[in-house]
């Protein structure tokens, strides 16, 4: 049995993972801001307040997790909107700046604080987008979104690197166009077959192929 961390668990892709965690018998700590009813019906540890930006609302989330180790953090907390050229105003550039703060830097301050809980064969995963790739970039657009998830890749890599040595792996994850709120419902897969591929990569995950950019269905995704 496996101790997981999850953020973002409250609906879609974060609910999804914990369930399926908690099915398969692992001890499932699901925090987020604002606890679902679905949430909270599962056998998740359950804990409500956290705040990726907020590094106090962090180091709670770190200190409730007692002195048991954490085999796994999966990032999944994370927030979309569009920007687009020329339609870049006072309030889309504060939306971009949000954007960036939880999806770039927040994965970031949570693997900070919660690794000090892992051992060796830790293993951290990031749900990032392809949208964050560069080389995949043929449309343009989606500035606010693109950028932060760009940044969080090239966090994801530091991580890997500085976090090695200590025994700890660090996937970057895109789980697909997924059918969630935060998609406006318009996805093409649904959250629990997104889950299922993310949670086959992080299991396969070890110091061998730390650092890299998966798609969850398997494929390795360019920067």
């Amino acid at each position: 049995m496996a101790r997981v961390v999850i953020t973002g668990a409250n609906r879609g892709i974060g609910l999804a993972l914990t369930r399926q965690l908690v099915d398969r018998g692992d001890e499932v700590i699901a925090a987020c801001r604002t606890p679902s009813e679905e949430l909270e019906a599962t056998d998740a540890h359950v804990h409500p307040g956290l705040d990726v930006t907020d590094i106090d609302s962090i180091s709670r989330l770190a200190s409730d997790l007692g002195e048991a180790p954490v085999d796994m953090l999966i990032n999944n907390a994370g927030r979309l909107s569009n920007q687009s050229l020329g339609e870049m105003d006072a309030a889309a550039v504060a939306e971009m700046k949000q954007q960036f703060e939880v999806n770039s830097l927040g994965p970031v301050l949570v693997s900070q604080a919660v690794s000090e809980k892992m051992g060796q064969g830790g293993r951290i995963g990031i749900v990032t987008s392809r949208m964050g790739s560069i080389e995949d970039n043929t449309s343009g657009g989606s500035y606010g979104y693109r950028m932060s998830k760009a940044a969080v890749n090239i966090a994801g890599v530091s991580l890997a690197h500085d976090l090695k040595p200590r025994g700890i792996a660090v996937a970057l994850l895109h789980p697909g166009f997924v059918r969630t709120e935060m998609t406006g419902m318009r996805g093409h897969v649904e959250p629990e077959e997104a889950a299922t591929g993310l949670l086959e990569r992080l299991d396969a995950l070890d110091l061998s192929n730390t650092g890299h950019f998966w798609h969850a269905n398997g494929e390795r995704l360019p920067w």
